[in-house]
């Protein structure tokens, strides 16, 4: 995944941005904001990602803002087709996703797997959380999924998508998107939980 920290290109307060490094906008206009930005938005101190860069992704002034990307999967090696198409390759999907105080405006990120014609085979969605799974606060919070790659994947779809439900700006809050791919029998290990994570369903 490219630019899941949302480090690069424009932006650095709550301004929408026309383009995004790594990604295509594909609904409305997202922002990057900065952690020290202020006004309310997430900041240093605020619920997220343990070890954050400066930015983080908002969903702009749009009801809805989505992000799409689309990554080949490695042809060779441990983690390459063969080993997919044998069922030794698993992978881990990880994204901290969150929203503005009692209000229900979220994130999502999706990861499709894809195969040669582009057909989808599995799907793994992380998020939203409700306010009540934030506890009324502002921040993000991590979310992840884990299982086996699906034999004749050859690509990944990500999707995120940033929502309004109230108030006068899209707070759907999202941050250090990751998916990593391991090869071998070993299970990966799951990540320590961060409350009040839980890991999302697999369909």
């Amino acid at each position: 995944m490219r630019n899941g920290d949302a480090e690069q290109g424009p932006g650095g307060t709550d301004a929408p941005v026309d383009a995004v490094t790594g990604w295509k906008v594909t609904e409305g206009a997202p922002a990057l904001i900065r952690y020290d930005f202020g006004e309310g938005h997430p900041g240093p101190k605020d619920p997220g990602p343990p070890r954050r860069g400066s930015r983080f992704f908002a969903g702009g002034t749009s009801p809805r803002t989505t992000l799409l990307q689309d990554v080949a999967l490695p042809t060779d090696g441990a983690t390459g087709r063969g080993a997919v198409d044998g069922g030794g390759v698993r992978f881990r999907a990880a994204a901290w996703l969150g929203g503005f105080g009692d209000q229900e405006d979220g994130a999502r990120l999706s990861v499709e797997f894809r195969d040669g014609r582009g057909t989808p085979v599995a799907l793994a969605v992380l998020g939203p959380l409700t306010a009540t799974e934030r506890d009324g606060r502002t921040g993000m919070f991590e979310r992840t999924a884990e299982a086996a790659v699906p034999p004749g994947a050859r690509s990944v779809r990500l999707v995120l998508a940033l929502t309004q439900d109230g108030g006068a700006a899209n707070d759907g809050y999202a941050d250090a998107l990751s998916l990593t791919l391991h090869g071998g029998s070993a299970r990966v290990p799951s990540a320590a939980p961060t409350a009040p994570a839980r890991r999302e369903g697999i369909a």
